[in-house]
């Protein structure tokens, strides 16, 4: 199983660094309907919390494909992260 995960990882690395510079620029499904149906403009306004990574860049990289892959690294990282804990927490939990 761990073989099973350490390779998940791998692969998951390596999509999120080098194919997420090439994901699409559109807007997203529901940003795209609020686009269409006009109502785009109510969702602009005071931001009440601030992402971290906006548009998946990552502040203070000048150089986009850096910028894009290391925000798809770091995301893959936390839910790995948060998704490994959990599980050995249950697995922890039933014993």
């Amino acid at each position: 199983m761990k073989n099973v995960i350490i390779t998940g990882l791998i692969i998951s690395v390596i999509l999120a660094c080098g194919i997420s510079y090439f994901a699409s620029k559109s807007p997203d499904g529901l940003e795209k309907v609020a686009e269409d149906k006009g109502f785009l403009h109510l969702g602009e306004g005071k931001e009440i919390f601030k992402a971290p990574m906006p548009d998946y860049t990552t502040r203070g990289l000048k150089n986009e494909f850096l910028s894009n892959s290391l925000s798809g690294l770091i995301g893959v990282l936390i839910t790995f992260g948060i998704t490994f804990g959990l599980g050995y927490l249950i697995i922890k939990r039933k014993k």
